[in-house]
């Protein structure tokens, strides 16, 4: 039985179809894969760390490991038995730590990842299931997909109620946050550097992975004037150039070097004290991984750049993210160490936030991804929500 899911009813008659058939179906996957998914699936291998945050935050139980290790500081902000499971590998990426002999000794029931739909992707799927047997399924990793992500793998794990709960929360959370933008003047719209890395020079371009979270804030990304593509690696006299009127670094070191280090005196941001630093625990609000972690940095932003149209406690959304995506009820001295360096400081300039740099003409709202032509609505599940689009950050 081949399942082509039709653009109304959402993953959930996925879950119907199987139960009524009581075996495989064919799941066509985001690059149009055709795989056959068992009808009770047990153990799940994730073939990227963002694929384990979907599968951890639905059915954790199901997860066999992380693709990647977890710090200690990660672990902390996890239940114990789940932030033990294994590190297990990954298969995509530049680097993969894992292979199919390393699927053949987990025996998971069922292979998923999330990431950037290509040619090259789906001939690694391929591989790798005719190798081991194991079905691979590939979804679309971009950040406006994550709300059907989460009701298709919830309807495939045996959790389609948690699946839609959730994916209802991340489409609040999007509609909330274009909500805001509607109402706020363009000229508010402040330039944004996000500095990865320890040194913070490397950062994103246009429509990147690692700006996704933040380009849905709908602020003007300064590296974006390279050009499109994915990360790129700069030099200070860049950033100097561009003159940020905030910068959001990745890493401690970096967060540190902006605030103690002379080189980095007279840039605005520093000079305002627009400088923050993204949490990273147990996973990233911008990126690292790109998954569904993210959703949680749309109302960090929202607050850091339009702070006069966010009402909302910020500690308190994070406090309700955390119990209902990870399990975890955070504890006053989680919640500071999350947020304190995150939030507004002392002394810090609040207003105007506006676009100094040469005129530069700030972004449009985003909107809806348009399908790919030649390629049917469905792919990969249930036609996607009408959500603001970008590609996820980097896997």
């Amino acid at each position: 039985m081949s399942l082509r899911l039709p653009a109304a009813p959402t993953a959930f008659l996925f879950l119907l179809l199987l139960a009524a058939h009581g075996r495989a179906a064919d799941f066509v996957d985001s690059t149009e894969r055709y795989v056959a998914v068992p009808d009770r699936v047990g153990r799940v291998m994730a073939a990227d760390q963002s694929a384990a945050v979907l599968i951890y935050v639905l059915a954790p139980e199901k997860l066999v490991g992380w693709s990647r290790p977890l710090s200690r500081e990660q672990r902390a902000f996890l239940p114990a038995k789940f932030a033990r499971l294994p590190v297990v590998g990954h298969l995509t990426g530049p680097n993969p730590t894992a292979a199919a002999d390393a699927v053949a000794r987990l025996h998971p029931d069922l292979i998923i990842a999330t990431e950037i739909v290509s040619p090259e992707a789906a001939a690694l799927a391929d591989a790798i299931q005719q190798q081991t047997k194991v079905p691979y399924i590939i979804l679309d990793g971009s950040i406006q997909r994550t709300p059907d992500s989460l009701e298709i793998v919830g309807a495939m794990l045996g959790v389609g109620e948690r699946g839609q709960d959730l994916a209802h929360y991340v489409r609040t959370a999007v509609d909330n946050l274009r909500g805001r933008l509607l109402i706020t003047e363009s000229t508010s719209r402040p330039l944004v550097y996000y500095g990865r890395g320890p040194d913070g020079l490397e950062t994103g371009l246009a429509r990147s992975q690692a700006m996704a979270t933040i380009d849905q804030a709908g602020v003007i990304n300064v590296a974006a004037r390279l050009g499109a593509g994915e990360l790129t690696r700069g030099t200070r006299d860049q950033i100097f150039a561009w003159d940020p009127a905030v910068i959001i670094a990745q890493q401690p070191s970096f967060y540190t070097s902006l605030q103690r280090d002379r080189v980095w005196r007279g840039l605005a941001a520093v000079a305002k004290k627009r400088v923050y630093l993204a949490p990273a625990d147990p996973f990233g609000w911008i990126d690292d991984p790109a998954g569904v972690n993210r959703v949680i940095g749309l109302p960090w932003l929202t607050a850091l750049f339009y702070p006069d149209v966010y009402q909302e406690d910020l500690r308190a959304n994070v406090q309700v993210f955390y119990d209902k995506f990870y399990r975890v009820k955070l504890n006053d001295k989680q919640l500071e160490a999350l947020v304190r360096r995150a939030e507004a400081q002392p002394g810090e300039t609040r207003r105007p936030i506006d676009v100094p740099l040469l005129g530069a003409e700030p972004v449009p709202l985003p909107g809806p991804s348009p399908a790919p032509q030649g390629r049917p609505p469905s792919r990969g599940g249930p036609l996607p929500s009408p959500l603001p689009g970008g590609p996820m950050p980097q896997q």
